[in-house]
């Protein structure tokens, strides 16, 4: 396979799993797809988990990932960026979908990891109060699926945070795969040509 067609090959998952980070990003701050919790989250009076904020899906999986695939696709078009410069500037970029990737599924870990904010109550502490009641079991609560039922509010939000923090996870680790192998690809092109017809 020519360095130009596997360019193409690469960008076009990007663009799909870009898109899926974003839209993942963006559902987690609508915990049970309702906009009052996002809506009254305040300084000190948290309502939204807080790894949502950092925006791991929305910059690192989402804007770090989209600009690499750009160029990474125009690598593989015929008189654009399909040359010996196009795909060394490819490295550079799928750097930065590197390094996009990571911190997305950095933070993503955490978020699973930390647990949700939600307004929760157990027979430890049986008065209800908003916190993260999953912060210090270092992710346990993943496999317990009855301490899943501390959370009172948002209503399954321990499912919806579960789910969208894995699709980030997992999008993040294919995205870190795919820009890692554009990184070998464009030293390749840039070494050896695109296997242009000059």
């Amino acid at each position: 396979m020519c360095t130009g067609a596997c360019s193409k090959f690469i960008a076009i998952p990007l663009y799909v799993l870009a898109a899926v980070s974003i839209i993942c990003n963006i559902m987690l701050f609508f915990p049970g797809f309702d906009t009052e919790f996002a809506a009254t989250d305040r300084e000190g009076d948290a309502r939204i988990t807080q790894e949502v904020k950092y925006m791991g899906g929305l910059i690192g999986g989402g804007i770090m990932a989209l600009v690499p695939a750009i160029h990474i696709h125009l690598t593989s078009a015929e008189k654009c960026c399909a040359n010996r410069c196009g795909m060394f500037l490819s490295i550079g970029f799928a750097a930065l979908g590197v390094a996009g990737a990571v911190f997305s599924l950095s933070v993503a870990g955490l978020g699973l990891t930390n647990g949700p904010l939600c307004f929760w109550k157990n027979t430890e502490s049986p008065v209800p109060q908003w916190g993260t009641p999953f912060f210090n079991s270092t992710g346990d609560y993943l496999s317990d699926k009855a301490t899943w039922s501390w959370c009172v509010l948002p209503e399954n939000v321990v499912e919806f945070n579960v789910g969208l923090f894995s699709t980030l996870l997992v999008a993040a680790s294919v995205q870190l795969v795919l820009c890692c192998i554009q990184m070998v690809n464009g030293l390749f092109g840039c070494l050896c040509g695109t296997c242009g017809k000059e």
